[in-house]
C-alpha cells in the first residue's frame, strides 16, 4: 500500500522516491526544480499563458494629463512580446514536465534496486558518472539546450506567427495583431487572390529551379569526372587542382562579379556587340526566361566542381573487376556507365542527391545575389520578381514590407513540402532499401 501510495505521490512531489531510497541530493534538486517552476507559473507563466490567449487587448494611446497640462504617451500591450513569453513559458512548462516524469523514473529505479538489495548512487557518485558510463549525458546536455533555446522556441514562435494577422497593418507596439486561424494558408493556396496568384508561380518556378539545378549539377559534375579520370588523360591532378581552385572563391563574390557581367553594360553584352554577333545588349537578366536560364546556367558553374569531387572519390571506389568481366563480355563503354558505373553512382549518392534538392529550393544566395529575384512584375505581390524562390520571397515579405504572417506561413508551407519530399524519395530508394551493399 506504502509503494504505491509514494509512487503516486512522486508525481506531485518530485524526487520523493530518491529520497525515501536514500538519493537525498538528488531528491532534494528535483523536488528545488519543480518549486522553482511553481514560483515561476505563479509570478509570471499563468499570465503569459492567459495573455497568449487573447494577444492583449490594451492599446498604446495618449492621454491628458491635467497636472501638467500636456498630453502623454500610455503604454499598451505589445503583441510580439506577449506571443514571445507565451512561447517560453510553453517551452518551459515542457521541459518542467519531463523532469517532472525523469525524477519519477528515477525514482523507481531507485526502488528496485534497493528492493534488489543493490547500491543506489550518492549525488558525489552520480557526478562521477558523468564522466564514465553517464558521460553521453554530459555531452549531450550543451547541444540538447542549445536546440532548444536556438531552434526550437524560434520554430515554434514562427509557426503560431502564421495563425495571427502580424503583418504591416497590425504593428506592435502602436497596433496589436490578433489569432486568424488557417486564414493565411486558405489565401495563400486559394485561386483568385493576387497572394495566391503569386505564390503559384513562385512555387512552380521553386520546383523547376530546384530540379535543375540540382541535376545540371549533378550529371555535368559526373561527366566532368568521368572524363579527368578516363585512362587518356594526363595531368589528372592538375585538373582537379584547378577545378578545386574556383571552390575557393566565396559564392556570393563569384555571383555578384557575374551579375555585373550579365548586366546591360556589362562585358559580356559589350563584347557581343563589338564583336557583330548582335547589335542591342541581350537582357541576360532583365527578361524573365532570360534570367531563369542564366541563373541555371550560373549555378552549374558554381556548383560543377564540387560534385566533380565527390565523383571521382566514388568513381575509385567501384571495384575494377566489375569493369574488367563487363569487357570480357564485350560491353562498350556506355554499357558499362548504363550497367555499372551510373547505378553504383545513384546507389551511393542518392542521400546526397536529395539533401542538395531541398538544400537548392532554399538556394537563397545564387538567386539573391545574382538577381535579388528580379525582373519585377506588377503581376505578383509586393515586390515577388519572377525569378524568386519561396525563400527570397519570403526574406522580401519580412524586410521590405512586413508581413510576417505571410513569410511565416510560407516557411510552414516549405517545411511541409521538403519534408513530404524528402520522406517519400528516401523511403524508396534503395540506399535505404538495401542498406548492405550494392548489387
Amino acid at each position: 500500500m506504502n509503494k504505491e501510495l509514494y509512487t503516486k505521490l512522486s508525481y506531485v512531489v518530485w524526487g520523493l522516491l530518491n529520497i525515501i531510497h536514500g538519493q537525498i541530493v538528488k531528491g532534494l534538486i528535483f523536488l528545488s526544480l519543480e518549486i522553482s517552476y511553481i514560483l515561476f507559473m505563479i509570478i509570471s507563466g499563468a499570465r503569459n499563458l492567459a495573455q497568449l490567449i487573447t494577444l492583449g487587448d490594451k492599446l498604446q494611446g495618449m492621454n491628458f494629463n491635467e497636472e501638467i497640462g500636456i498630453y502623454e504617451m500610455t503604454a499598451g500591450d505589445n503583441s510580439m512580446l506577449i506571443l514571445l513569453y507565451g512561447v517560453i513559458t510553453i517551452v518551459i512548462s515542457i521541459v518542467a514536465l519531463s523532469i517532472g516524469f525523469f525524477s519519477v523514473s528515477s525514482g523507481k529505479a531507485a526502488r528496485e534496486r534497493a528492493m534488489a538489495g543493490k547500491h543506489n548512487n550518492n549525488f558525489l557518485e552520480d557526478l562521477r558518472s558523468l564522466t564514465n558510463n553517464n558521460i553521453r549525458f554530459l555531452l549531450l546536455s550543451v547541444p540538447v539546450v542549445g536546440l532548444i533555446v536556438f531552434t526550437v522556441m524560434p520554430l515554434l514562435y514562427m509557426i503560431l506567427m502564421a495563425f495571427t494577422n502580424y503583418d504591416q497593418n497590425h504593428q506592435p507596439p502602436g497596433n496589436l495583431f490578433d489569432w486568424v486561424g488557417i486564414k493565411n494558408f486558405i489565401t495563400l493556396l486559394s485561386t483568385g487572390d493576387r497572394l495566391a496568384s503569386t505564390f503559384w508561380p513562385v512555387l512552380g518556378w521553386t520546383l523547376i529551379w530546384g530540379f535543375a539545378a540540382t541535376f545540371t549539377c549533378y550529371f555535368g559534375g559526373m561527366i566532368l569526372a568521368m572524363i579527368i579520370n578516363s585512362q587518356g588523360i594526363r595531368f589528372k591532378k592538375f585538373w582537379r587542382t584547378i577545378f578545386v581552385f574556383t571552390m575557393a572563391i566565396p559564392g556570393f563574390i563569384s555571383l555578384r562579379v557575374v551579375a555585373t557581367m550579365l548586366g546591360e553594360k556589362g562585358i559580356f553584352n559589350v563584347l557581343l556587340q563589338q564583336w557583330g554577333f548582335t547589335s542591342a545588349s541581350l537582357p541576360f537578366l532583365s527578361n524573365a526566361t532570360w534570367a531563369r536560364f542564366s541563373v541555371i546556367i550560373v549555378n552549374f558553374w558554381i556548383g560543377v566542381p564540387v560534385t566533380m569531387l565527390m565523383v571521382s572519390g566514388i568513381l575509385m571506389n567501384i571495384p575494377g573487376e566489375l569493369y574488367e568481366a563487363a569487357r570480357i563480355d564485350g560491353a562498350g563503354p556506355v554499357t558499362m556507365f548504363r550497367k555499372i558505373t551510373f547505378p553504383y553512382m545513384w546507389f551511393v549518392t542518392t542521400p546526397y542527391l536529395i539533401s542538395n534538392l531541398i538544400s537548392n529550393f532554399n538556394n537563397f544566395n545564387t538567386i539573391y545575389f545574382l538577381t535579388a529575384g528580379e525582373p519585377h512584375t506588377l503581376d505578383y505581390y509586393k515586390g515577388a520578381g519572377k525569378t524568386d524562390l519561396l525563400v527570397t520571397w519570403l526574406y522580401k515579405l519580412t524586410k521590405d514590407s512586413n508581413d510576417f504572417n505571410l513569410a511565416a506561413t510560407i516557411g510552414i508551407i516549405i517545411f511541409v513540402i521538403s519534408a513530404i519530399f524528402t520522406l517519400i524519395s528516401f523511403s524508396r530508394s534503395n540506399s535505404l532499401k538495401n542498406e548492405e551493399g550494392f548489387s
